[in-house]
């Protein structure tokens, strides 16, 4: 009998707390690439250039990327929810704040501050779910919480680029605030306290501990992986939509919102891949998955639309189903300060959003979306070779 009990203590299922952690994904991704329905209409509101209006997602994920490490170390020393659930309600007022921006520049300022808190949401989730789960349903856990991230980044593409054709971008970002405030009392409420959390002792000792994983070979390996897929992902959602603006789409602001769609497909394979992550090699797993992506981009080339979107939800489904594996292999290797550990990939992946979000705009002038497209499916067949070939991913 002792034994079907452990058993079924580690069976995966959908408590509050597992729903907590679903929420917190939403709320961390609601808001951070929502402007990217709106390129097209902030580059002719500010007078900027395609690269110029490109800003307000990079402002963003520079500003994770400096950010996700330092994060780890203070949640290290002062406890998970503890630094979670002020960060949840930081990214409404930042939302609120945003729609109050008067021109460009305030609203890279806003961005780059909302950008600061998001990785006290996400990357200390991360170590939470490593560390409150049992191994046999952290990947399940693991699963809804980026399933809510999926849901959260569609969402916030979807409703700023039909709340900003009807009412104007502002309106779009005071409807994400509230909604952001909203969810984070409900993580307030349901999000229990960390029992197995091991406490740093002071500053230091996490500081030795954060520069300690940068010295292991095997975490730089999945620390690059995430550069790769983070850059593919941004460079492709962020470019696109100027692709799709243009004839012969000729989008509006509400259709481009619409595209993200293709997001609710990664909603329904995520859970899968949380599954697959437990019985198959993680290392073939995540090299075919880069691949799909790497296949996904290439397909927008194709000049029916539905053939665009088809490659979108391709390479987005690719993307997602590589961060569950990622999460969870860094999960794995970090061997205490997982926190400080999650913070550093975290650090590397969007310092990949940040540059995918800036080099496809420089080679724009050059060959248009068929340059950004050679540049991002190159970068997913490198990292695919890589993780093919590497010895840091053997066994894994």
């Amino acid at each position: 009998m002792s034994n079907i009990a452990a058993a079924a203590s580690q069976r995966p299922g959908m408590d509050r707390k597992t729903w907590a952690v679903g929420m917190v994904g939403f709320c961390a991704f609601l808001s951070l690439y929502a402007t990217q329905p709106l390129l097209p209409l902030l580059q002719k509101a500010f007078s900027t250039s395609k690269l110029g209006a490109s800003l307000t997602v990079s402002a963003a994920t520079i500003a994770v990327a400096l950010a996700a490490p330092w994060v780890g170390m203070v949640a290290d020393v002062h406890g998970r929810k503890r630094v979670i659930v002020p960060a949840v309600f930081i990214l409404g007022l930042a939302n609120l704040l945003t729609a109050c921006s008067m021109g460009l520049p305030s609203m890279l300022a806003w961005r780059f501050v909302q950008g600061l808190a998001t990785p006290a949401v996400f990357a200390v989730t991360v170590a939470y779910i490593n560390e409150e789960w049992p191994a046999g349903s952290a990947a399940f856990a693991t699963s809804v919480y980026v399933t809510g991230t999926v849901l959260g980044g569609f969402t916030g593409r979807f409703l700023s680029g039909l709340i900003a054709e009807r009412l104007g971008w502002r309106w779009s970002f005071a409807a994400l605030g509230l909604l952001n405030l909203g969810m984070g009392w409900m993580v307030a409420a349901w999000m229990p306290l960390a029992q197995r959390f091991k406490r740093q002792q002071g500053y230091g000792r996490s500081a030795r501990a954060l520069f300690k994983h940068l010295t292991d070979p095997g975490m730089l390996g999945v620390f690059g992986v995430g550069f790769c897929i983070l850059f593919a992902l941004v460079g492709t959602f962020t470019y696109v939509t100027f692709h799709l603006a243009a004839p012969p789409y000729s989008l509006s602001t509400s259709q481009l919102g619409s595209i993200f769609f293709v997001y609710l497909v990664g909603a329904v394979i995520t859970p899968l891949a949380g599954h697959w992550a437990g019985q198959l090699p993680s290392r073939m797993t995540l090299s075919l998955s880069l691949l799909c992506s790497c296949l996904g981009v290439l397909l927008t080339l194709a000049q029916p639309l539905w053939a665009v979107v088809a490659g979108i939800a391709l390479c987005s489904s690719g993307v997602f189903i590589c961060q569950t594996i990622t999460n969870r292999l860094v999960g794995q290797a970090a061997k205490g300060s997982a926190a400080a550990a999650v913070g550093w990939y975290v650090s590397f992946y969007y310092l990949g959003g940040f540059v995918g979000s800036v080099a496809p705009g420089l080679l724009w002038a050059w060959g248009g979306w068929p340059g950004c497209v050679a540049l991002i499916a190159s970068v997913l067949a490198l990292a695919a070779l890589y993780v093919s070939l590497s010895p840091r991913f053997r066994g894994r």
